[in-house]
């Protein structure tokens, strides 16, 4: 499982807020600005070059993925559970090598944007956690413009609600462009495997001033994708240190 970020065109303000005000001048961008310029500048390429190439993350293996409706699990040392709400491209790779693409599900990434804020390089970090997919698999072609709802619900009653906004219209990148970039390593094109691949988000609750809490409902109601996803938010105890011993 694996995800890109700053490649929708409500994703920049919304990362910038956690690594500090945007500065007027260019050459004081912050890190993540600089990035989302890039794919402004060059996610979209024309002709069969590719463009430049997104920020991209691993989240884990299949065992890290909630089913509908199953708890997103804060782990013990977690300082933060937050829903990033967005769409997951799934593929299989064929006994050729190639990948192919199975659809597209809606997909809660599913961050500790309190870890991310410390520090940006704790990005890698930050997304090492749990993830959900579904409930429904939409075959074909992505629509250009998606559009839905967001919703942090506490005791059944929204919190937080906002714009769900995706596809290429909104987007920085093509998903193609974005394909390529993952696909291009050889290691990603072993026959036989599946992958996950979200394509970022561009409205988080986080930023918004929203702290999720264990029993909170994370639901992402795209009318595209059919059923709603939803799931609760729960909190692992602490755990002792590891300690490593040698052989």
């Amino acid at each position: 499982m694996t995800g890109t970020g700053l490649t929708h065109l409500g994703s920049a303000k919304a990362r910038d807020s956690m690594h500090q005000a945007m500065q007027k001048a260019e050459a004081e961008l912050t890190d993540s600005m600089r990035m989302f310029k890039l794919g402004l500048d060059g996610g979209r390429p024309q002709g069969d070059a590719p463009g430049v190439a997104p920020e991209w993350f691993y989240k884990g293996d299949g065992s890290n993925i909630a089913a509908p409706g199953q708890p997103l699990v804060m782990p013990g040392f977690a300082l933060d559970g937050g829903e990033e709400a967005e769409i997951a491209m799934l593929y299989v790779i064929d006994d050729d090598g190639r990948p192919r693409r199975v659809g597209y599900a809606l997909g809660n990434e599913f961050s500790d944007h309190v870890l991310e804020r410390q520090n940006y390089l704790y990005l890698a970090h930050s997304k090492l956690r749990p993830c959900a997919l579904g409930p429904e698999l939409l075959l074909g072609d992505l629509p250009a413009d998606v559009r839905g709802t967001i919703r942090v619900l506490r005791g059944g009653q929204p919190i937080w609600q906002a714009e769900f906004l995706s596809g290429e219209a909104n987007m920085s990148h093509t998903l193609a462009n974005l394909e390529h970039h993952h696909f291009k390593y050889p290691p990603f094109r072993r026959p036989g495997d599946v992958h996950v691949h979200f394509i970022g988000a561009a409205t988080l609750s986080f930023t918004a001033g929203v702290r999720a809490e264990p029993g909170d409902v994370f639901e992402i109601d795209v009318p595209a994708f059919g059923a709603p996803l939803r799931n609760p938010l729960a909190a692992a105890e602490p755990e002792a240190m590891v300690r490593v011993k040698p052989l």
